[in-house]
């Protein structure tokens, strides 16, 4: 009796023991609003007869993809219990609703369903985003010089508190070990629209880069940036072009050879006619144009995973 109660003791300790080393994989999704998300997920008939909504989208998902999985055979709204989403004082399971506020998606879902499929391992996004910031004034780096952003220091400490107290929000994490393995970006309007914000672009996000790995001490922490391109193929006003290329063009620096990560969007935006609304600056509100940059993006980050 006393040798089995002994057994059964160490089995335990063992087991608790392999638990604590086991490990959840950490994202951080940083940005402005797009960060955010606008994407509406319920139809509205008298919005253009919900066309682009994420409802709209599972509806007419005839072949049973992206989107008609997101939904059970009641059409209810599927959670993944593996994906863990804090968004603030938001935080549960990733499903649809974890955009600028419940009824929106973000890049969130389509990144949380990609990533959590290419892991064993429980997975926390860690979504920090405001709406209306810029990367030359607000989230500006330390190396940059001038004024650091008050929102590059809101990026740097909210993410070592998701990092301290991930236990305490998702108690079923308290045994497991966090890893930070990647961050994502999807940032550019306010800069965009000015000029000055616009000709050093370039400049602060490489060094938002190299800012970023010194202070949360994760050398080569692996970056994907997703294009600001809001208009698709048609864009041509000049700052829009300048943005989108500076996004493009640290991606290829040599220090940054596999660890940072461009992914164009221009094919993901979609008109108004097929979407809620003619807010451009929004991706016109469309669901399926959110989905599909978290999923780009997701999968670049996979990627870069996979090489590093």
């Amino acid at each position: 009796m006393l040798r089995s109660l002994c057994l059964t003791v160490c089995l335990l300790a063992v087991a608790a023991t392999c638990r604590a080393e086991e490990t959840v994989k950490v994202f951080v999704l940083a940005g402005q609003s797009n960060m955010q998300g606008h994407g509406v997920v319920e139809a509205n008939p008298k919005r253009n007869e919900g066309k682009g909504s994420l409802a709209w989208l599972a509806e007419n998902d005839e072949k049973g993809g992206r989107f008609a999985k997101l939904r059970d055979g009641k059409g209810e709204w599927v959670s993944r219990p593996d994906v863990h989403v804090s968004y603030f004082d938001r935080r549960g399971p990733l499903q649809p609703g974890y955009g600028h506020k419940e009824g929106f998606i973000g890049p969130e879902l389509g990144f949380g369903q990609v990533v959590g499929d290419a892991f064993d391992e429980p997975v926390l996004l860690v979504k920090i985003c405001w709406g209306g910031k810029s990367l030359a004034k607000d989230f500006r780096p330390p190396s940059s010089g001038g004024e650091l952003g008050p929102y590059y220091k809101e990026v740097t400490a909210g993410t070592k508190e998701a990092l301290a107290k991930a236990g305490e929000w998702f108690p079923e994490l308290a045994d497991r070990k966090l890893e930070l393995v990647g961050f994502g970006w999807h940032q550019g309007w306010n800069d965009r629209v000015n000029q000055a914000h616009n000709d050093e672009y370039e400049a602060n996000l490489a060094n938002f880069i190299r800012d970023v790995r010194k202070d949360l001490d994760a050398p080569g922490l692996p970056f994907v940036v997703a294009e600001t391109g809001m208009s698709g193929r048609e864009e041509k006003h000049p700052r829009a072009l300048s943005l989108m290329k500076a996004q493009a063009a640290v991606a290829e620096y040599d220090e940054f050879e596999g660890n940072v990560a461009f992914v164009g969007t221009k094919d993901f935006f979609r008109p108004r006619e097929q979407s809620p609304s003619g807010q451009a600056y929004h991706w016109n509100n469309n669901a399926e144009t959110y989905y599909l940059i978290g999923e780009g993006m997701g999968k670049a980050m996979v990627g870069l995973l996979k090489e590093k």
